[in-house]
């Protein structure tokens, strides 16, 4: 069911499927087929492929079963024979019989794992062969009366296999091309029984098993079809997945910017502080483009945003990229929380992130500072001797830091003391 390609990959599962993605001409391919007729579909290439890989653990575990059975029905009816039949018909019936068990087990064997494609179909049909020749011998070799009925249960063993054997239709046909051969050839030379009946008997069994095979083939087709439903659920459910995630992003990412937004941020701290992630050291950095409305009503709104963009820029490339957050708290702010720091390393990244900015030189021919941006920061510390201060007043407080920053002349930073008002901790020679 399997080939070459495809054994590496299944052996180190034992079988199992892994569903993958589709690509878009698998996808297309099922959408073709889907929409046409079901006894026309017909999976080739990669689509065979997928779906001898998901079949193949329930098919080998029932061809499995089966010869199992058979071996045991055999060595079963063999003893039986023997205690219920005169010794001589039951001494006749060893030699045949012997051949079914091996090759049953045989069988079975190859099929405990994926193996490739002509070896699976070279085990399954020569084990058929001489499983159904094996009983099919079983009768001619005690004669009599066994003759016929053992060319019956051989057809009946042949039938059995057809119906629950998920296999491809060429094997199918092949298993039972090869049980009507061989109940004609033995039939033709059964002493007891006329040519015509002969005949007649062999297209009665040829009807039955006919009609099986086109059962098994039916069978064959609803299980592509289901295959195929799955394939393209799991694509759909693959692509709303997807646009959920976009979805997600986009209600958490400022679109101009592309940092995070003031929802995603206040959402993910208020978890923090729920869950107890922030009972630690921590600080909190609010920065403000100084005189941004001068900035828009000197050179237009396009350049605002151009500037917005390049600040939000700078201010991450000034954090610490895996465990800092950074959002755009609205208009020209920018809210900055930094885990785990002292008030000297918070006090660092914030004069970092307000030379950076003001080095960049960004033109802003309105400011009252100067001829280029700047950033006025607010920065709001809490130990771990402050368990009792919650996100609300953490944020109060960078702001009143930040609002000193301002009153000071803009293009500083302050931090907030809770022993006293916030004071500036750096002064630019710039001011009002």
């Amino acid at each position: 069911m399997t080939d070459a390609k495809s054994t590496s990959s299944e052996g180190s599962a034992a079988g199992s499927f892994s569903p993958r993605p589709l690509n878009a001409a698998m996808a297309e391919e099922v959408e073709r087929l889907l929409s046409g007729r079901t006894r026309d579909i017909r999976l080739s290439g990669d689509l065979r492929r997928r779906y001898e890989e998901r079949s193949w653990r329930q098919t080998a575990k029932v061809m499995r079963s089966w010869m199992t059975w058979v071996a045991f029905v055999d060595v079963l009816t063999l003893a039986l024979n023997a205690i219920l039949l005169p010794h001589d018909v039951a001494l006749s019936m060893v030699a045949p019989a012997c051949l079914l068990p091996p090759a049953a087990i045989f069988t079975a064997l190859i099929w405990r794992k994926p193996r490739p494609a002509w070896l699976q179909r070279a085990s399954l049909l020569g084990g058929m062969g001489l499983i159904l020749l094996s009983v099919a011998l079983v009768g001619v070799f005690a004669g009599g009366e066994f003759y016929e009925r053992h060319l019956t249960i051989m057809l009946f063993v042949a039938t059995s296999a057809i119906t629950i054997f998920s296999v491809p239709l060429a094997w199918t046909i092949a298993i039972a091309c090869y049980a009507l051969c061989l109940y004609f050839v033995f039939q033709w030379y059964n002493p007891l029984a006329e040519a015509g009946s002969v005949v007649a008997g062999t297209l009665f069994f040829s009807c039955g098993i006919i009609a099986t095979v086109v059962a098994r083939r039916t069978m064959n087709i609803l299980a592509q079809k289901t295959f195929l439903l799955d394939c393209r659920d799991q694509r759909r459910v693959a692509e709303l997945a997807d646009a959920n995630a976009r979805l997600e992003r986009l209600a958490r990412t400022d679109p101009l910017t592309g940092i995070a937004n003031r929802r995603w941020m206040m959402e993910t701290l208020e978890r923090l502080w729920r869950g107890g992630g922030q009972t630690g050291v921590a600080a909190m950095l609010m920065c403000d483009i100084d005189h941004f409305k001068a900035l828009n009503d000197k050179l237009g709104h396009g350049e605002g945003d151009r500037c917005l963009v390049k600040v939000a820029g700078i201010i991450q490339s000034c954090v610490r990229a895996d465990r800092d957050l950074v959002s755009r708290h609205g208009g020209e702010e920018f809210l900055i929380v930094l885990p785990d720091v002292e008030e000297e390393e918070a006090m660092a990244i914030a004069r970092r992130i307000r030379e950076s900015v003001e080095a960049a030189a960004l033109p802003n021919p309105g400011s009252g500072v100067g001829p280029s941006v700047t950033l006025s920061v607010g920065v709001a510390l809490k130990s771990a001797l402050d368990a009792d201060i919650s996100l609300a007043n953490l944020q109060h407080e960078a702001d009143m830091a930040l609002y000193r920053a301002k009153e000071g002349g803009r293009n500083q930073v302050c931090v907030f003391r809770r022993s006293q008002q916030a004071a500036p901790s750096e002064q630019i020679a710039a001011r009002r």
